[in-house]
Protein backbone atom coordinates (compact mmCIF):
# COMPACT_ATOMS: atom_id res chain seq x y z
CA UNK A 1 0.00 0.00 0.00
CA UNK A 2 1.17 3.42 -1.47
CA UNK A 3 1.28 5.78 1.96
CA UNK A 4 1.94 9.65 1.41
CA UNK A 5 2.84 12.07 4.23
CA UNK A 6 2.26 15.43 3.31
CA UNK A 7 4.10 18.38 5.33
CA UNK A 8 5.79 22.04 5.24
CA UNK A 9 2.44 23.78 5.17
CA UNK A 10 1.89 26.84 7.03
CA UNK A 11 0.55 30.73 7.12
CA UNK A 12 2.65 33.62 5.06
CA UNK A 13 2.12 36.55 3.93
CA UNK A 14 1.89 37.40 0.24
CA UNK A 15 5.21 37.13 -1.88
CA UNK A 16 6.72 35.04 0.19
CA UNK A 17 7.59 31.19 -0.60
CA UNK A 18 7.44 27.82 0.90
CA UNK A 19 8.40 24.27 0.05
CA UNK A 20 6.00 21.31 0.33
CA UNK A 21 7.10 17.95 1.06
CA UNK A 22 5.14 14.67 0.87
CA UNK A 23 6.63 11.35 1.72
CA UNK A 24 6.32 8.52 -0.39
CA UNK A 25 6.53 5.10 1.18
CA UNK A 26 4.64 1.53 -0.20
CA UNK A 27 4.95 -0.03 -3.41
CA UNK A 28 4.73 2.43 -6.70
CA UNK A 29 5.20 -0.40 -8.85
CA UNK A 30 1.93 0.40 -10.35
CA UNK A 31 1.70 4.30 -9.83
CA UNK A 32 2.18 6.79 -13.18
CA UNK A 33 2.74 9.86 -10.90
CA UNK A 34 3.11 11.64 -7.38
CA UNK A 35 0.88 14.26 -7.83
CA UNK A 36 0.17 17.61 -5.69
CA UNK A 37 -3.43 19.06 -5.68
CA UNK A 38 -5.24 21.94 -3.84
CA UNK A 39 -8.49 22.17 -2.81
CA UNK A 40 -9.73 26.12 -1.38
CA UNK A 41 -12.39 26.69 0.49
CA UNK A 42 -15.59 25.91 -1.68
CA UNK A 43 -13.50 24.83 -4.34
CA UNK A 44 -13.05 22.01 -6.20
CA UNK A 45 -9.98 20.08 -6.15
CA UNK A 46 -7.70 21.15 -8.73
CA UNK A 47 -4.31 19.36 -9.77
CA UNK A 48 -1.18 21.31 -9.31
CA UNK A 49 2.00 19.60 -10.29
CA UNK A 50 3.06 16.23 -11.05
CA UNK A 51 6.24 14.14 -11.50
CA UNK A 52 6.56 10.78 -12.97
CA UNK A 53 7.22 7.85 -10.40
CA UNK A 54 10.96 7.38 -12.41
CA UNK A 55 10.83 11.22 -12.02
CA UNK A 56 11.85 11.26 -15.72
CA UNK A 57 8.91 13.80 -16.38
CA UNK A 58 7.10 16.78 -14.66
CA UNK A 59 4.83 19.22 -15.29
CA UNK A 60 3.17 22.69 -13.58
CA UNK A 61 -0.04 23.84 -14.45
CA UNK A 62 -0.37 26.92 -16.74
CA UNK A 63 -2.02 29.05 -13.73
CA UNK A 64 1.09 28.66 -11.77
CA UNK A 65 3.88 27.48 -13.54
CA UNK A 66 6.01 30.64 -13.48
CA UNK A 67 5.70 30.31 -9.67
CA UNK A 68 5.71 26.77 -8.63
CA UNK A 69 7.76 23.83 -9.20
CA UNK A 70 8.16 20.21 -8.53
CA UNK A 71 10.97 17.87 -7.91
CA UNK A 72 12.42 14.70 -5.69
CA UNK A 73 14.92 13.31 -3.49
CA UNK A 74 17.21 10.88 -5.44
CA UNK A 75 15.90 8.11 -3.21
CA UNK A 76 12.28 8.88 -4.51
CA UNK A 77 11.11 9.14 -1.15
CA UNK A 78 10.26 12.30 -1.05
CA UNK A 79 8.55 14.97 -3.42
CA UNK A 80 8.69 18.81 -3.14
CA UNK A 81 6.01 21.42 -4.54
CA UNK A 82 8.43 24.80 -4.10
CA UNK A 83 6.25 27.72 -3.86
CA UNK A 84 7.50 31.03 -4.80
CA UNK A 85 5.57 34.61 -4.99
CA UNK A 86 2.56 33.44 -3.17
CA UNK A 87 -0.33 35.08 -3.42
CA UNK A 88 -3.49 35.01 -1.57
CA UNK A 89 -5.79 32.70 -4.34
CA UNK A 90 -2.85 30.41 -3.33
CA UNK A 91 -4.73 29.71 -0.19
CA UNK A 92 -6.19 26.12 0.07
CA UNK A 93 -5.31 22.82 1.74
CA UNK A 94 -2.64 20.94 -0.17
CA UNK A 95 -2.56 17.52 -0.89
CA UNK A 96 -0.35 14.72 -2.92
CA UNK A 97 -1.99 11.82 -4.47
CA UNK A 98 -0.44 8.65 -6.00
CA UNK A 99 -2.10 7.70 -9.81
CA UNK A 100 -2.68 9.08 -12.41
CA UNK A 101 -3.59 7.66 -15.99
CA UNK A 102 -0.11 7.97 -18.24
CA UNK A 103 -0.66 11.32 -20.09
CA UNK A 104 -3.02 13.00 -17.88
CA UNK A 105 -1.48 13.59 -14.62
CA UNK A 106 -3.74 16.43 -12.87
CA UNK A 107 -6.85 14.61 -13.15
CA UNK A 108 -8.63 14.71 -9.98
CA UNK A 109 -10.79 11.51 -10.45
CA UNK A 110 -7.38 8.86 -11.98
CA UNK A 111 -5.83 9.45 -8.01
CA UNK A 112 -7.05 6.87 -5.71
CA UNK A 113 -4.31 7.01 -2.52
CA UNK A 114 -4.18 10.44 -1.08
CA UNK A 115 -2.47 12.00 1.86
CA UNK A 116 -4.55 13.93 4.67
CA UNK A 117 -3.12 17.31 3.18
CA UNK A 118 -1.28 20.45 4.84
CA UNK A 119 -2.63 23.62 4.84
CA UNK A 120 -1.23 26.72 3.21
CA UNK A 121 -2.86 30.26 3.94
CA UNK A 122 -1.28 33.58 2.03
CA UNK A 123 -2.08 36.48 3.65
CA UNK A 124 -2.29 40.10 1.77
Amino acid sequence: QVQLVESGGGSVQAGGSLRLTCAVSGYTRNVNYITWFRQAPGKEREGVAAISARGTWSGVRDSVKDRFSISRNNARTLVFLDMNNLKPEDTAMYYCGAGGVDGESLRVSDYKIWGHGTQVTVSS
